[in-house]
């Protein structure tokens, strides 16, 4: 699902099992479990040994880094090994609110941070955050790179020096002639991949790092996992749940992935597509009711024609020479994931529209220097998604699927099928989705964390997995839309999150919580920041 770093296939496409399907060659149905068991206990062996963080990963001296070793093909734990690598802080074991009294460690918290493809290498300096410092105290705070992702056995699909080729033009609704250069460039990139990590490609998937993550929990020392996930990091400890019941300690599922089978990922594609429709409007009707500080138009439709507006003359003329229509898009797609960014890109646009472009520009250009970053992100959020699952092999599907769903959805459609179009071409073995699910007694309590108007993993997601997951506690935002709960604005979130991490308590099945106030309209100072940086 396209995140930073997310549509409908005939019934019965995806044939649905208890196990996925082994790639080609994997061996007895059994290889990969044993070949897990393996690999943890040799990790819970050697640990890790950490220490001084590189210097190119930009982090505080407060932060030790290590690696952690994993076989590339579970099925053959003594074949080629991978390094993941790791980072942590280690937990404070002081109350914040009283420096004198000691707090019990109660191990270490591992985060994912979704993607697939983000990395979350940077996930324990949170711990100097306020809203953090309780979980700090008790916790040692864990991130890593995912397998390919950074140092970690990093993937690439095509030459970084290109992959930014902006300025774009992203039509809300393409031409057929568009559409067969998209095609064309999706064949190529799918090409590239294959041709550049041969036949390790296949085993960059979903199950792959759930089993990753289980040689992570063994390394670290711990008998069982405390784990966070954000995003796609819900769907991956949900196939941890699932793979691995009797090593969940505690789980939070933030933002969470439909997991049912038959929605990955082709249809989680659309519904995501659908919900980005419903959270634009959200920020039209916003921009609307601050139309005494913007000048965008006092009506959501207004508004929308201020913002095709500026779409037009960006086509003509490209702002700085570097801001075309699709960055254009994919700037104000961020503000479809935290309504903090609103603020400022409605700024941005009412600034260009009376003749300065600055703060468009600032906000929405590509910046060569952070290129290859980007198509690492994409190559691994590609090779995850395309080998996790069957996607449609014809384009007349897409084509049918999308244009029926861009007329009444246009505003991320089109973008959605061009990121997840090489999965049409892709030539790696594809897996089965695993029937995620946990019965009675199976796990511990879990806990889920969901907006009702997240666009990036619409609500229905949420419920899904509560369904699937016996003894899971759900705990909504009423009215909001914001991608990624957990230490965010919400004090009544976060007073669930902090609740179950350090008591072990949920507050029964379901809980609802007021949202979070709306932001409030940014000053006229084009070098305002922003509060949260694009995932």
């Amino acid at each position: 699902m396209r995140t930073a770093a997310v549509v409908h296939v005939a019934a019965g496409s995806l044939l649905l099992t208890a196990l996925a399907a082994a790639p080609a060659g994997a061996g007895t149905p059994d290889a990969e479990p044993r070949g897990t068991a393996t690999a943890a206990a040799r990790a819970s062996a050697e640990g890790i040994d950490f220490g001084a963080c590189p210097a190119e990963q930009g982090l505080p001296g407060t932060v030790q880094c290590g690696t952690v070793r994993v076989p590339l093909d579970y099925a053959r734990p003594d074949g080629k090994q991978i390094e993941l690598t790791v980072s942590r802080v280690r937990a404070t074991g002081k109350d914040p609110d009283n420096s004198k009294r000691k707090v019990r460690r109660q191990g270490s918290l591992v985060h994912n941070p979704g993607g697939p493809g983000a990395t979350g290498m940077y996930f324990p300096m949170m711990g100097a955050l306020p809203q953090w410092k309780r979980l700090a105290a008790a916790y040692d705070l864990v991130g890593y790179a995912p397998r390919g992702v950074g140092r970690s056995a990093p993937l690439s699909c095509t030459d970084p020096g290109t992959f930014f080729k902006g300025p774009s033009k992203a039509p809300v609704h393409p031409t057929a002639a568009h559409k067969r250069k998209r095609v064309a460039r999706a064949k190529a990139y799918a090409r590239g991949c294959a041709e550049r990590n041969g036949d390790s490609l296949r085993y960059y998937n979903s199950l792959n790092n759930a089993r990753d993550l289980d040689v992570l929990r063994a390394a670290l020392g711990e008998n069982r996992l405390t784990f966070l996930g954000s995003s796609y990091g819900t769907y991956l400890g949900a196939l941890y749940a699932t793979l691995f019941p009797s090593h969940v300690r505690r789980m939070v599922f933030d933002s969470a992935v439909n997991p049912d089978p038959e929605q990955i990922w082709y249809r989680n594609n659309l519904d995501q597509s659908a919900a980005f429709e419903d959270r634009w409007a959200d920020f039209r009707a916003w921009a609307a009711r601050h139309d005494d500080v913007y000048g965008l138009g006092d009506t959501a439709r207004e508004v929308q024609g201020s913002y095709d507006k500026a779409r037009a003359r960006l086509a003509k003329e490209p702002a700085g020479g570097k801001v075309g229509p699709g960055q254009l898009q994919a700037a104000f797609l961020k503000a479809g994931y935290y309504d903090d960014h609103w603020p400022h890109r409605a700024q941005a646009l009412s600034a260009y529209l009376k003749g300065d472009p600055g703060p468009l520009v600032e906000q929405a250009q590509e910046y060569p220097e952070a290129a290859a970053e980007a198509e690492n992100a994409r190559a691994v959020y590609l090779a995850v998604e395309c080998n996790d699952a069957p996607w449609p092999t014809d384009w007349a599907v897409w084509d049918r699927d999308n244009t029926r769903l861009a007329r009444r959805a246009p505003f991320e459609t089109w973008g959605n099928v061009w990121t997840n179009l090489p999965c049409a071409y892709w030539r790696a073995p594809r897996q089965r989705p695993l029937d995620v699910r946990a019965g009675s007694g199976e796990l511990p309590p879990t806990l889920i964390l969901a907006a009702e108007r997240d666009a990036a993993t619409p609500y229905d997601g949420a419920l899904e997995l509560h369904r699937r997951l016996a003894g899971s506690a759900l705990v909504t935002e009423r009215d909001a839309g914001s991608h990624g709960l957990a230490g965010g604005a919400n004090a009544c979130v976060h007073g669930h999150l902090e609740a179950y991490l350090l008591d072990g308590r949920v507050p029964g099945r379901r809980a609802s919580c007021a949202p979070h106030p709306e932001p409030k309209p940014a000053s006229a100072d084009r070098r305002a920041g922003e509060a949260r940086p694009a995932v």
